[in-house]
């Protein structure tokens, strides 16, 4: 797997290739159907899957902390487009040069000249460029003279209903975890490495691993129940609490992860995080022993949860290991919604 950051960084072994744009956020289902889609022509014409991505996200450079959370980190993407067949990752900075690129532009600067594409698979209401000339039509029309072909994307429906990052957030945000995993096609999960922090739990009886998050819209906040997952494999039962802990007012949003079966020093681990069951939603608390009172019943909750959930932790994830009722895939893409998730996450 090659990632490229930057069309400066391009050179004449990463040309000539598949390709297909877009944030890929969640790398969910129907990315991989596309992915999939993009492998069969990768094999046929025996050159590499490229995929094209943009950080910051689109919708993240024009609205700000008004942007859809994110499913899916950088490096974790990168990851799972790389599980998913993906051989090079190209990486664009979302910024006034690439957006005040036209339509044209684009397509001689990062397809042709950047990377010498071959075949081209996009939705077909995907349109790019600052003078949103850019669409599926022009591709088709360059892609004749130049040499490439375009194909727009298969769409994967479960139920009859497209998935989609929208789709996946908003059950993700109800905390309805096992069809979301059924979406994702795994289950969903958070990570990070664990950094000392104010050290409060230990003054409670609670120690906690803290993993700070970006500064960016969160697609969960609340306590959880979730499957705690140790660099070495080894998975814990646990407490977690994703937000701005209100009751000590911290700034920055982190990952508080209270582990209910192990003890020892976590201390610059790498942590796998997996969302199971709900408990509640954030709030501050007037004083400490409150909190405590409070932290004495998630934990309870989540005793309840594990202890019904059956032995192993394995029993209690919310795992995508079977079809959810219908599951179609098909190359009809056709509304302006569908292609802006499918381009845009």
């Amino acid at each position: 797997m090659h990632v490229i950051r930057g069309l400066h960084n391009l050179t004449a072994a990463h040309r000539g290739c598949v390709a297909t744009i877009g944030n890929f956020d969640g790398v969910h289902r129907g990315h991989q159907a596309i992915l999939q889609q993009c492998r069969e022509h990768s094999a046929r014409l025996n050159v590499p899957l490229t995929v094209v991505v943009f950080e910051p996200q689109p919708r993240e450079f024009f609205a700000g902390e008004q942007a859809p959370p994110r499913l899916t980190r950088l490096r974790e993407k990168v990851r799972l487009l790389r599980d998913h067949g993906a051989e090079q990752v190209l990486c664009l900075p979302f910024n006034d040069a690439l957006r005040s690129l036209t339509g044209r532009e684009f397509i001689d600067q990062v397809l042709i000249d950047g990377l010498g594409v071959k075949h081209l698979v996009v939705g077909d209401d995907f349109r790019f460029g600052c003078d949103r000339r850019g669409d599926f039509n022009l591709l088709e029309t360059v892609g004749l003279v130049e040499g490439f072909g375009v194909e727009h994307t298969r769409t994967f429906k479960v139920d009859d209903e497209r998935v989609s990052s929208t789709r996946v957030r908003t059950l993700l945000a109800s905390g309805n975890f096992e069809v979301a995993a059924r979406l994702l096609g795994r289950p969903y999960s958070l990570h990070g490495r664990v950094v000392r922090d104010q050290q409060l739990g230990r003054t409670i009886g609670v120690p906690t691993a803290n993993l700070p998050l970006l500064p960016q819209p969160l697609t969960l906040r609340g306590v959880f129940a979730v499957v705690a997952e140790l660099a070495n494999g080894q998975r814990y039962p646990a407490v977690a609490n994703v937000g701005f802990r209100p009751t000590v007012g911290s700034k920055r949003p982190t990952l508080e992860v209270h582990l209910l079966e192990f003890s020892g020093d976590l201390y610059g681990q790498r942590l796998t995080v997996y969302p199971c069951a709900r408990l509640r939603g954030e709030v501050k608390f007037d004083d400490f022993d409150a909190l405590k009172t409070q932290i004495e019943h998630d934990q309870a909750r989540a005793r309840r949860y594990f202890a019904t959930a059956g032995t192993g932790c394995m029993n209690a994830l919310p795992l995508a290991s079977a079809p959810l009722g219908r599951e179609t895939a098909s190359s009809d893409f056709s509304s302006a919604d569908n292609a802006a998730d499918a381009n845009d996450g």
